[in-house]
C-alpha cells in the first residue's frame, strides 16, 4: 500500500467509523484531526490546479461515497503532495491503528494491489468461502 493509499483507506475507515457507535470514540477523533491535515494541505497544496477549492470538495465528496471518489482523491492527495507530509502519514496510521484495536474489520481489496486492513486472523477467516 503506498502512502497515499494509506490516507484515503484512512480516511474511509475514519468516516465509516462516524456511522457507528463508535462515532464518539477514539477512531473517530483521530479521523477528524486526520481529515483536518488533509483538508489543510489541499487548501494550501503547492499551488498547482489539483489543489484549492477542488481538492477540499473532492475529500468531502470521499466521504459520503469513497466508491466513487477514490480515484479523484488519489490524485488530488498526489498533487498536494500529502503523501510526503510527515504529519498526514502519522494521523492516518494512527486512525488504522486505533480501528484495529475496536475489533471492526476493514478490508480495502480495490485495485491491482489489494490490502487488508484490520485483524489479519478474523479477515482471513472471514474471506474464506464455505
Amino acid at each position: 500500500m503506498t502512502e497515499v493509499e494509506l490516507v484515503a483507506t484512512a480516511l474511509a475507515t475514519g468516516a465509516a467509523a462516524g456511522l457507528t457507535d463508535t462515532a464518539c470514540g477514539v477512531v473517530h477523533d483521530l479521523y477528524l484531526r486526520l481529515k483536518e491535515s488533509v483538508r489543510r494541505r489541499l487548501a494550501t497544496g503547492t499551488g498547482d490546479s489539483v489543489c484549492g477549492g477542488y481538492g477540499v470538495r473532492v475529500l468531502d465528496a470521499y466521504e459520503t461515497d469513497p466508491d466513487v471518489w477514490r480515484n479523484r482523491l488519489l490524485k488530488v492527495l498526489t498533487g498536494s503532495g500529502a503523501e510526503t507530509d510527515e504529519e498526514i502519514l502519522a494521523a492516518a496510521r494512527a486512525v488504522l491503528r486505533a480501528e484495529r484495536r475496536t475489533g471492526h474489520i476493514t478490508v480495502d481489496a480495490r485495485g491491482p494491489k489489494r490490502a487488508l486492513v484490520g485483524n489479519p486472523v478474523v479477515a482471513q477467516w472471514a474471506g474464506r468461502r464455505t
